[in-house]
């Protein structure tokens, strides 16, 4: 049975973590399927939005599988942390944007998948945390370096040094999530989310998406050079298109 699945809705790909039965935990086997299924939706320009969420009713992804690492040696351990960063990025880094469908436990490594996507929107029974440290080892997946950037530094430090674990709404309150809805209506809303996105230009959505990424991490002078460039590079056609329905709307 395939760890990683996709299904689609129209241009909305859905990326599930498929392993319920042990509430979704990262695993090699999980990071050697998500790679490539990255890799095509990447390709794929009939995809506009992508969702990730956990298989399942309890959980979106309960951290990394503490069996596999149990006994692990610390040059497998560097192997598998380099290979969950290298496909971490890939997810960040997708030209699509990306919802995170959190609809149980994001631990650990869960907490650090919903850290790698767009929008976060979470079940009011999603719980988060970083409690690597009372397993005897530090995030390897990414949080230490996303975490801070998106709460700040005092909560993440926080968070992480003594691995407490939170509820959606103090989750929301921080920043890293965007909403907290009734689990219920969870996937309503991820939809309605991605539908809202995907009714936009394209290229324009992708561009948007890319100029923040790319200015994350640099003065605001450089990436106001940036977003002037992919501003300039967004006056395509389906610009001419939608520029003139809003003016002959307007003129009516």
């Amino acid at each position: 049975m395939a760890v990683v699945t996709t299904s689609r809705d129209g241009d909305i790909c859905t990326v599930t973590i498929n392993r319920p039965e042990v509430l979704n935990p990262l695993n090699t086997q999980v990071f050697i399927e998500l790679e490539p299924v990255l890799d095509e939706i990447a390709a794929d320009d009939s995809v506009s939005v992508v969702i990730v969420t956990g298989a399942g009713d309890k959980s979106f992804v309960a951290g990394a599988d503490i069996s596999e690492m149990q006994h692990m040696e610390p040059a497998t351990a560097y192997a598998l942390s380099t290979r969950a960063h290298r496909v971490f990025d890939k997810l960040e880094n997708l030209p699509q944007p990306t919802i995170a469908a959190v609809n149980g436990f994001a631990l650990g490594g869960g907490t650090e998948v919903v850290l790698s996507c767009d929008i976060r929107i979470a079940s009011e029974r999603a719980k988060f945390a970083a409690p690597e440290v009372g397993l005897g080892i530090t995030p390897g997946f990414g949080g230490t370096q996303r975490l801070p950037r998106a709460i700040g530094a005092p909560r993440a430090m926080e968070l992480m040094l003594t691995g407490r674990m939170i509820d959606a709404q103090e989750a929301a309150d921080m920043g890293l999530v965007n909403k907290v809805v009734p689990h219920e209506a969870l996937w309503d809303e991820v939809m309605r989310t991605a539908k809202a996105i995907a009714a936009n230009g394209k290229s324009a959505v992708r561009l948007t998406k890319r100029a923040i990424r790319a200015g994350l991490d640099v003065d605001v002078k450089t990436g106001c050079e940036i977003e002037a460039s992919l501003w300039a590079l967004s006056f395509d056609e389906d610009r001419v298109a939608r520029m003139t329905a809003f003016l002959e709307k307007r003129r009516k």
